[in-house]
């Protein structure tokens, strides 16, 4: 089982802790705390986080808005199942958005952002080296949010984020797979090497088909 990563400082205001309750739920969605098809009892969330349940249950509207679960007067909230078709599906779209933005990042790439991507994939490795699956993932996922922000392209960026609530739990699932995760680490060094280079076309090739493999992968495991 994975370490529950929740934060652990409560915001003041209603608005922000039903955030905060909706970003907690949402990691552990991700990482199988709350395997698919599991309920989210409303009355047990709000007694471990030390909250009322009003915030809970506009939390789980936020995630159900996010497609991670659903919502039904009878069974309360429960998170979704996850069939291979509609993985690769999901990820041959998000394969399309993130090439694209890797190439137009690659035409427009400054020094400061390609330093962040420097660091990030460096502390990647690290995490990688001593088994830290989780944080792996959290820089992993940082990377990939980080080139389609910074591609220029806010229709991109926007779309993305909506598609990536509903597919970080299949790329967790990916990344708990040894082999895959080991080919995952070198798929990542391509990429980083066409946005040095300023290599657009190859930069969007490389990120493709690296997240058609990821996709692949997901569909097995379903």
């Amino acid at each position: 089982m994975v370490a529950d990563t929740a934060p652990t400082h409560r915001p003041d205001s209603a608005t922000a802790t039903a955030q905060w309750v909706a970003d907690i739920l949402r990691d552990r969605i991700v990482k199988g705390v709350y395997p698919p098809g599991s309920r989210i009892v409303e009355r047990k969330i709000s007694a471990e986080l030390e909250v009322s349940r009003t915030p809970v249950r506009e939390a789980l509207k936020l995630i159900d808005a996010d497609g991670l679960i659903t919502i039904s007067r009878n069974k309360g909230a429960q998170v979704l199942q996850y069939g291979a078709e509609e993985a690769l599906a999901l990820f041959d779209v998000i394969a399309s958005l993130e090439s694209l933005a890797a190439e137009r990042l690659a035409e427009r790439i400054d020094p400061e952002t390609l330093d962040r991507l420097e660091e990030m994939h460096d502390r990647m490795l690290t995490y990688h080296k001593v088994g830290n699956h989780s944080d792996y993932f959290d820089t992993n996922s940082e990377i990939h949010d980080l080139i389609v922000g910074a591609c220029g392209n806010p229709i991109v960026t926007e779309t993305h984020r909506k598609l990536m609530a509903r597919a970080r739990r299949r790329r967790f699932l990916a990344i708990m797979k040894p082999e895959r995760l080991q080919e995952a680490v070198a798929e990542h060094e391509e990429p980083m090497q066409a946005l040095r280079a300023g290599d657009a076309d190859g930069a969007g090739r490389i990120w493709r088909r690296h997240l058609l493999h990821t996709g692949a992968t997901v569909a097995a495991l379903l």
